[in-house]
């Protein structure tokens, strides 16, 4: 489905951010904004990390490091590896923006909005729209839900007296939970299927043998061994 122009584009990207995603977004980032209170952080402290970052991987990291004592590059080490991942989303995304005669600064600052949520429905969605709507249409979904969290970064600064922190974290975890079943409608495509199902299998069996490194061995692993089964099994058919 397409839109009439690319200011619609940017409008119905911005309705499609205010349903699940908002509530979810929005939840996770009420747990942030407690944890930032909890932690010692100041709320100017809590939202500057939620403006500049908006990764929540690396905001738990650094408010958590922050609350133990850590020192300062140790916190920077690990904001950074658990941010890595927005690296290959960026580049997976980009150029599936790009259009004719659209300034590269645009593509730029659209890069700094690229998240878990965002980039699962720009992958999704611009795909089946015309070039010239599919920034727009990012544009509106990722810069609504940067406003949503924004919001809940501030509800859950105030709300932190009032949340035990077993609630905290649980709302945390809802991004992640919701990023799983944003892919589960997708596994018709064979690639992220095998993806989805390797990473299931392994992740367990890793965890047991190197907890530490679980994680971003089953990422490596699990998505080297799917892309090499998809592009074998493409080969066999075509041949």
């Amino acid at each position: 489905m397409s839109y009439a122009s690319p200011r619609a584009a940017a409008w119905g990207g911005r309705r499609d951010a205010l349903d699940a995603p908002a509530l979810v977004l929005g939840a996770s980032y009420v747990g942030f904004g407690s944890l930032c209170r909890e932690s010692g952080l100041t709320l100017i402290q809590g939202l500057t990390s939620t403006t500049t970052a908006w990764a929540l991987p690396g905001q738990v990291a650094m408010v958590e490091l922050y609350g133990v004592g850590a020192s300062f590059v140790a916190i920077v080490l690990a904001v950074a590896l658990a941010n890595a991942r927005l690296l290959p989303m960026t580049v997976t995304l980009m150029p599936l923006m790009r259009s004719a005669g659209t300034p590269r600064w645009r593509a730029y600052l659209a890069a700094h909005f690229v998240a878990v949520t965002a980039w699962a429905q720009g992958m999704q969605r611009c795909p089946d729209l015309p070039r010239e709507q599919r920034l727009p249409y990012f544009f509106g979904f990722a810069t609504t839900l940067w406003l949503v969290t924004l919001v809940g970064t501030v509800v859950g600064f105030f709300a932190a007296g009032q949340l035990p922190a077993a609630v905290s974290l649980g709302l945390v975890f809802l991004n992640p939970l919701y990023f799983m079943l944003i892919f589960l409608v997708d596994l018709r495509q064979r690639l992220r299927a095998l993806a989805l199902g390797l990473g299931a299998v392994l992740g367990p069996a890793l965890a047991t043998m190197a907890a530490d490194w679980a994680l971003p061995l089953t990422g490596l692993v699990a998505g080297s061994a799917a892309f090499l089964i998809d592009r074998h099994l493409g080969r066999r058919r075509r041949a």
